[in-house]
């Protein structure tokens, strides 16, 4: 047991899993969840990842050990702000955000003295959403870092990093600004071209939507999968990630219009190699146990219905 009491502020896919893997983990003596939403707390309520639903945040966060941030990187600001009379000295504060320049940003200045500021992302997820989505495996075998800020206290780094591989996942530790960049490359990019697709087919006057939705090929119908990520969420992740989000943007579109070049001209040799080194990218993300070669990429349907 890692924490006495485990505070989750946000209840949805990130957020109740978390509970769900907490307590199987037995990673906290309590577990208590707070949403803004009512009718989310009361969904939340029933499902039971949590072992009470705070109706306020204050008294969700009274004496926890460990508070946890899950709600869209946008409230951060003022979450932190109505939160920060209110933990105890001691406490460790963290979060879930897939951009940490900005998270550091908006929380460091509300931290009070003696609580320690220990920001993660699990790199984990589905397109699905709510209470309702959430599952004990969600980090099994997946990636979460921690970006502590200079002079972080080492023990709450360690703290931190026992109750996630407490959770199920492998926990590596990196600086702010790398991870901001690794993973505009690994994430908030790719999940800007799928949105840009799909709505590139949707407004497509040629082709019906009929027809878009009952031809899909698996590669269209995956980027609609990561295109039904919860909007809300990635607004904020383009906004606080942007300078990163451009970088790897320019170099992407310069290496289209490269690719473009090639098929325009016929270079199949160029176009062979190229496809060449991607398919061994996506050996080695397997090799590494980040995916799985079985049929339909493993997307078997759990017992919700719901792909894993």
């Amino acid at each position: 047991m890692s924490f006495g009491k485990l505070a989750i502020i946000g209840l949805g896919l990130i957020g109740s899993s978390i509970g769900h893997a907490a307590k199987r983990g037995k990673v906290a003596g309590e577990i208590v969840g707070f949403d803004a939403s009512e009718d989310v707390r009361a969904r939340s309520a029933k499902l039971g990842f949590t072992d009470r639903v705070a109706s306020t945040l204050e008294d969700a966060v009274k004496n926890a050990d460990l508070v946890i941030l899950a709600t869209p990187v946008g409230a951060y600001k003022s979450l932190a702000e109505s939160i920060a009379a209110h933990l105890k000295p001691g406490a460790i504060l963290s979060d879930v955000g897939s951009v940490k320049g900005a998270v550091a940003r908006d929380i460091s200045p509300s931290v009070p003295k003696g609580v320690h500021f220990i920001p993660a992302h699990p790199i984990a997820g589905t397109e699905f959403s709510g209470p309702e989505a959430g599952f004990a495996s969600l980090f099994d075998g997946r990636w979460t870092i921690l970006t502590p800020p200079p002079g972080a206290d080492e023990k709450a780094v360690a703290d931190v990093r026992q109750f996630w591989e407490g959770l199920g996942a492998q926990v590596d530790v990196m600086d702010i600004a790398h991870h901001d960049l690794v993973l505009a490359m690994t994430s908030h990019v790719p999940h800007l071209i799928a949105y840009n697709i799909v709505g590139t087919a949707h407004d497509l006057e040629q082709v019906t939507e009929g027809e878009v939705i009952k031809y899909s090929a698996s590669g269209f119908r995956d980027f609609t999968r990561i295109a039904a990520s919860d909007p809300t969420m990635w607004r904020d992740v383009f906004l606080n990630n942007r300078e990163a989000v451009l970088e790897v943007l320019g170099r992407f579109n310069e290496d289209l219009s490269r690719l473009q070049r090639w098929v325009r001209d016929g270079n199949g040799d160029a176009l062979f190699d190229l496809f060449t080194q991607t398919r061994a990218i996506r050996r080695g993300i397997i090799t590494a146990g980040q995916d799985t070669a079985s049929p339909n990429f493993g997307r078997d349907k759990r017992s919700d219905g719901q792909e894993k």
